[in-house]
């Protein structure tokens, strides 16, 4: 998944097993549940809220948080960030019911992404993908963009996560792509105590990290006291 020039029908088919392992596995509900802290924790809100997916992917994340947002009566405008072009036309195609959606190619260490304002950004499984000095860079430049907050869901890297990702594409996936990045992915993830060094690089004082089932971790970098 780190090599920006894949396309074809087994990018699409790793993408539609995502989706499915994002929603049975509390992918979804990490960054969903700490919309709902920010949304019911201020009154002040900007409206439209202008919230950013970076490395969307097939755009699961924005059609769960599109649904959410209706459900919840706040108006949204969702954007979806992703370098890989494939990506960014799978997630266009399956968003045409969301015109709240919009998806762009981007990559978010160019000097033009850097430079887009946004209420809250979204990393959700994108963080593992990098550097720790990346990371403290990334954290950093999102925490500048963001007005309200920026919200990581990411993996915890735990042996009982890998072995258990492991044996269930090995036993249901049909992607080679799945079941080679899955364990790939618990494995460069991430302990609490490394994910809390990072942001104290960053310069984000104000941040909540919290475990959340099964082996997620949410990190909210908020703007002002948490």
């Amino acid at each position: 998944m780190d090599d920006l020039s894949l396309s074809g029908e087994d990018l699409r088919r790793n993408l539609q097993e995502l989706e499915v392992i994002n929603h049975w596995l509390g992918g979804h509900k990490v960054v969903l549940h700490a919309l709902n802290q920010l949304v019911s924790g201020s009154k002040l809100l900007p409206q439209p809220l202008r919230i950013a997916d970076i490395g969307c992917g097939g755009g699961d994340m924005l059609r769960a948080m599109a649904r959410w947002a209706r459900s919840k009566g706040v108006a949204v405008e969702l954007i979806g960030v992703d370098a890989n072009d494939f990506m960014v036309q799978y997630a266009r195609q399956h968003s045409t019911s969301f015109p709240e959606i919009k998806v762009e190619q981007h990559d978010v260490f160019s000097h033009n992404f850097s430079q887009q304002p946004y209420d809250i950004v979204v990393c959700s499984l994108f963080c593992h993908h990098f550097s720790n000095a990346q990371l403290v860079r990334l954290f950093s430049q999102l925490h500048r963009q963001a007005q309200v907050a920026v919200i990581v869901n990411d993996l915890h890297r735990h042996w009982l996560a890998y072995y258990s990702i492991k044996w269930i594409t090995a036993l249901f996936s049909k992607s080679y792509l799945v079941k080679n990045d899955a364990p790939l992915s618990v494995w460069r993830a991430f302990k609490r105590e490394e994910l809390q060094q990072l942001v104290q690089e960053a310069k984000a004082p104000n941040f909540k990290l919290s475990w959340m089932w099964a082996f997620r971790w949410q990190l909210i970098l908020k703007k002002g006291t948490i």
